[in-house]
Parts: structure tokens; sequence; C-alpha cells
């Protein structure tokens, strides 16, 4: 594979390997997300609705999403090899993406354990829900990571990054929200694509 493909495979497949050697994104991940939704299944009384608990998923599915992001850029800026990305012989936007898929990669890790640890606490785990999730996990991985790249230059980037990121996510969640709890999910599922 050559060309811009190329680049954004080998990108990706180098963030990729990091991660198997560092195990320092993905543990977190999955750690945040078990621990919210065991904390949120004890705050919330027994008989709550479909909604509230689909609300608390996608509330805890959002902060653990933040973490990856975060993360995403961490190593370039504290190893100095941001501007060696930049200055590489490849298009700008290949390198955008390739974090990208990286950040999605990281996000069904932690989905995987998500969505049947939501089902033991809560409900089942409709196609609803599952599809409305890998929508806007694509959403998530893109707009993140074109934020998470501007605020890694920042030096408060770990409060920089929620700020700019959580009001561009609200239509994400709304959509996400709506095909796991609407009577009509279609319209949010073509919503959130």
């Amino acid at each position: 594979m050559t060309g811009y493909l190329g680049d954004v495979a080998a990108l990706a497949r180098k963030d990729l390997l990091v991660e198997l050697r560092t195990r320092d994104t993905v543990p977190a991940m999955l750690l945040f997300v078990v621990a919210a939704l065991v904390v949120f299944h004890f705050a919330l009384p027994a008989e709550s609705s479909r909604l509230a608990a689909s609300g608390m998923l996608w509330i805890a599915l959002l902060f653990t999403a933040l973490l990856a992001l975060v993360r995403a850029f961490v190593g370039e800026r504290d190893q100095g090899t941001l501007d060696g990305l930049i200055l590489a012989p490849c298009d700008r936007s290949a390198i955008w993406l390739g974090k990208t898929l990286s950040v999605l990669a990281f996000l069904l890790f932690a989905e995987v354990v998500a969505l049947p640890a939501f089902a033991l606490f809560y409900e089942d785990v409709t196609w609803e829900l599952v599809a409305g999730v890998a929508l806007a996990n694509v959403g998530i991985a893109a707009v993140g990571t074109l934020l998470g790249a501007m605020a890694a230059a920042a030096r408060a980037r770990e409060l920089l990054l929620p700020l700019l990121f959580l009001p561009v996510a609200i239509p994400l969640v709304v959509g996400g929200v709506g095909a796991t709890v609407a009577d009509d999910p279609g319209r949010y599922l073509a919503f959130l694509a």
C-alpha cells in the first residue's frame, strides 16, 4: 500500500502498536467506563427509566472517549515528534485520518466491554443502540481528533479539549440517546449518519 492510504495505515498502525506496548490508554478507558456504569447502577433507583439508563451509558461513553482523545497526541507532544509528523512528506489529512482510525479502534475496545456491562446492569443491548454507538463513534473520533490536535499545542490541553469537544458532541449524544430510546430510531440513526 503506497501513497495516501499507505500513510494513513502506517500512522494508525504506529498508534495501535505503541498502545499495545505501553498499555496507557485502553486500560484507563476500560476501567473508567466500567466504573462509571457501576456507579450509575447503584446511584439510579431500581425502577429508573430506560431513558435515564441510556443517558448514563452515553455519558460514560462520552467521557471515556475524552480519555482517548486527550491521549491521542500525548506521545508525539512529549517525545517531540509532532513537528516530525508535520514535516513528513505526507498529506496532513493523512495524519488526522490515521489518528482518527486509532481513536476509533480504542473506542471500539472500550465499547466491547461497556455494552455487555450495560446489558448486565440495565437492559438488553438492542441493534439500535449498537448502530447508534457505531455511528457516534465515527463522529466522536473524527471531530475529537481534530480538536485534540488543536489542543495538543496548548499547555492546558486536558482542560481545553473538553471545553472544545463537549459542546460539539451534544448532537452526537442527542442522536445516540434518541436512537436508543425513541419509538422511531431510524430518524436518529439518519441524523447521526
